[in-house]
């Protein structure tokens, strides 16, 4: 049988397909059942710094309005802050300790974050619970015209330099695909040293309906049509920024897999297929690349992984503009009348 196991930030996974950061990861139960259908690494749900800060605000706004409450009194909001923070922290240690307990695959902690000033101390806490690695979601949309690029860039950087030099489990960053300049960008974060770049994040998208002029959610679930954008960039930067790359968003087949692992990426997260097929739909992607690797005669994962990157396929063009511009020269040259 042919072997999928991989090393993924310096973790040894039986397959290159990790459940990222979502539901399906909320709790020990759930991902025990994950691991029992074959996934290699679970993301723990992430833990949200915009969350924290929104329900603190409630509650200092709520006792700011009380009439016996001095709107002065600073210590008493400051122990309010602190006592949200401990809320959402103490529970979020709890399931990635209870996980570590009852699972053997990888558990890498989450946080989804936009700043470095709350999250030191706590990626400690996260080491010492036990996760494997942690990965930081920076969730910057570049939708303000008073900040930079090259600002969000340095924010990305202050994040992880700060949060590695307390940590010596691996750090991966999950990337927003909202830069003007991506491979400037990734390559500019990569010198932060993380370990593994995770391509890329998938935001709330909007959509408007027609009927009632509101704006309303775009379809929540993601198609494996939306994986070309991972993979050409994993090809573009596959050993040109120090460290590992991981596709997420698009990735719902075993054949998902098998592409990112060819164009040279590490492992490949999974959500919103196991949203609509559930956990058992693992062993289907795990089978499907069993399958191939024995066609095609492969025994381990190292005998093809990266084939297909811009160095060893030496043809950078079909990833990037001048593909493009053949596809539609040949489709302009078929309509043309016959001499």
């Amino acid at each position: 049988m042919a072997d999928l196991s991989v090393n993924y930030l310096g973790l040894n996974l039986r397959s290159p397909l990790i459940v990222g950061s979502s539901g399906l990861t909320s709790g020990p139960a759930e991902m025990k059942k994950l691991e029992d259908n074959g996934a290699g690494a679970v993301v723990v749900k992430s833990l949200f710094e915009e969350q924290i800060r929104l329900e603190a605000d409630h509650q200092a706004q709520g006792m700011r309005t009380d009439s016996m409450m001095s709107v002065g009194d600073l210590e008493i909001f400051d122990y309010l802050d602190y006592q949200v923070k401990e809320k959402y922290l103490t529970g979020y240690l709890e399931r990635l300790h209870q996980a570590k307990k009852s699972l053997m695959i990888p558990v890498i902690a989450s946080i989804n974050c936009v700043s470095s000033s709350e999250w030191v101390a706590f990626a400690r806490q996260i080491e010492e619970a036990g996760a494997d690695a942690l990965e930081l979601n920076i969730a910057l949309m570049p939708a303000h015209t008073d900040i930079t690029e090259q600002q969000i860039v340095a924010i990305h950087q202050d994040i992880i330099f700060k949060v590695k030099e307390h940590l010596s489990i691996p750090v991966a960053v999950k990337m927003s695909p909202s830069f003007a300049n991506m491979s400037w960008a990734l390559r500019q974060i990569a010198q932060a040293r993380p370990r593994g770049l995770v391509l890329f994040n998938r935001f709330y998208s909007p959509d408007i309906n027609l009927d009632t002029l509101q704006v309303q959610p775009a379809p929540k679930f993601s198609s494996s049509s939306d994986l070309s954008q991972s993979l050409r960039w994993i090809s573009l930067m596959s050993g040109k920024v120090g460290c590992d790359l991981c596709a997420s968003t698009g990735v719902h087949t075993g054949e998902d897999v098998l592409k990112v692992l060819l164009a040279g990426g590490k492992a490949a997260q999974c959500v919103s297929a196991l949203y609509q097929h559930g956990p058992q739909h693992i062993q289907a992607m795990n089978a499907a690349m069993e399958r191939w690797m024995e066609k095609k005669g492969y025994n381990y994962v190292d005998q093809f992984a990266g084939k297909l990157h811009e160095f060893e396929g030496n043809n950078p063009g079909v990833f990037e503009r001048i593909q493009f511009m053949k596809y539609y020269a040949q489709i302009g040259d078929k309509t043309q009348p016959e001499a």
